[in-house]
């Protein structure tokens, strides 16, 4: 069986618009949500979000492709240069050994709310030629292909929350498998808008709170919803043997992956968690040591996930085991990514191996009786790391783990 390992990682999210940014802030603690800038949200229910800050699509991608894609596609390939760049896997193998797997929960959301604007105020003419390549989902690994010159398998996936643990699970199927080589993998999401926002407050999946430091409280007995956010996360996955042969950085090797159905409800978890914990139990090693387990919860803040969670973990490892784990919610700081979210938490995962670092689950002050594992509340931990989950879970039934293992 080929063994894969992780060489180049990227991202844009609320927290910064590197992994090196996202690291130190994330480490640090720092919250990333705060009040909705992108529109006017002075007769809305809900007001906060994790924005990304400070992007500059011209700059990073050049005025022309800024001009002809959508948010969720600029997000996606300025990840994937920063993760590209970072691997050096460009030009090392034939372009039919290089694959993408990159998806997106929602997709070209704001060129579709657009360009419908424009239909109804302007008439027909005024719908932009690029709109269909710019709206459907798919495109931004059309888009990271064209740009890379990866003519192998190219897929795009969607399993909602889901979304980006199965692009990257997917991806490391298709390199396991000998149909690449090389595998370009992750997901992104541009969906702070006004019918977005309504639509998730109205199904009762949002935060009651408007205050940015309580909105988001994973594992918390104040948990009431989770917080919307945008961004993107591209991981390198790479065969080992080619990796050792090129002389590749190997930031991690990725050791197991699963994804299951509840097949349960079309948004709430099933609460006996029998498939969360299987996928769980899959995805990770036999004999790892749970002590050395890091998991990066899917954690949203809302009370029926984070409880279905810890009862999968419970199930999957015993209640002995399940308690020597080290969790934590990094969407207490990044706020729920949709998505792009499972692709940016595995690039935490990796970064928590790489520096024996528990990053904290921030906003926890009042415990939940039912909720009695270590979800490393408010500060990182330093302690030895040998193995990451990066687990989330998605509208639909849909569960996804990866496994990374520090090398």
């Amino acid at each position: 069986m080929r063994r894969v390992v992780v060489t180049g990682m990227g991202t844009v999210n609320p927290l910064g618009n590197c992994v090196e940014a996202f690291r130190d802030a994330m480490f640090a603690g720092k919250n990333g949500i705060g009040m909705v800038t992108k529109f006017d949200v002075s007769e809305f229910r809900h007001k906060v979000a994790g924005e990304v800050k400070d992007f500059d699509a011209a700059a990073v991608l050049g005025k022309m492709t800024a001009r002809k894609t959508d948010l969720f596609t600029q997000y996606a390939l300025a990840a994937a240069k920063e993760a590209m760049e970072q691997s050096g896997i460009a030009g090392t193998m034939e372009g039919d050994r290089l694959g993408v797997c990159f998806g997106s929960g929602i997709g070209g959301i704001e060129t579709l709310l657009q360009d419908h604007q424009n239909l109804l105020e302007k008439g027909e003419r005024k719908v932009s030629p690029h709109f269909v390549p710019k709206m459907i989902y798919n495109i931004a690994a059309g888009n990271i292909a064209i740009e890379y010159g990866a003519n192998g398998p190219c897929t795009a996936v969607s399993t909602a929350c889901a979304t980006g643990t199965t692009a990257v699970g997917e991806g490391y199927r298709t390199i396991l498998h000998g149909y690449a080589d090389g595998m370009i993998c992750g997901g992104s999401e541009a969906a702070i808008n006004a019918l977005c926002m309504a639509g998730f407050g109205n199904c009762q999946a949002l935060s009651d709170s408007n205050d940015p430091e309580t909105a988001c409280t994973p594992f918390d007995k104040r948990r009431s919803g989770f917080v919307m956010a945008e961004g993107a996360g591209v991981l390198i996955l790479e065969e080992y043997e080619h990796a050792v042969a090129r002389g590749a950085q190997i930031l991690a090797e990725v050791v197991g992956y699963s994804a299951t159905c509840d097949a349960h409800h079309v948004t709430a978890p099933d609460p006996e968690a029998k498939y969360v914990a299987k996928a769980l139990q899959d995805a990770l090693p036999e004999g790892t040591d749970l002590s050395k387990v890091y998991v990066n919860a899917h954690g949203t803040s809302t009370p029926l996930n984070d409880k279905t969670e810890t009862t999968a973990l419970k199930r999957a490892f015993g209640e002995d085991g399940a308690k020597k784990l080290h969790i934590s919610s990094t969407k207490s700081m990044t706020g729920h990514m949709l998505g792009a979210t499972g692709a940016v938490e595995a690039i935490a995962s990796i970064l928590a191996l790489q520096y024996n670092t528990v990053p904290p689950t921030i906003h926890y002050s009042e415990p939940d009786p039912e909720l009695d594992l270590d979800y490393t509340p408010n500060t990182a931990v330093q302690t030895e790391l040998d193995v990451a989950l990066s687990s989330n879970l998605g509208f639909g039934g849909h569960n996804a783990v990866i496994a990374f293992r520090k090398v």
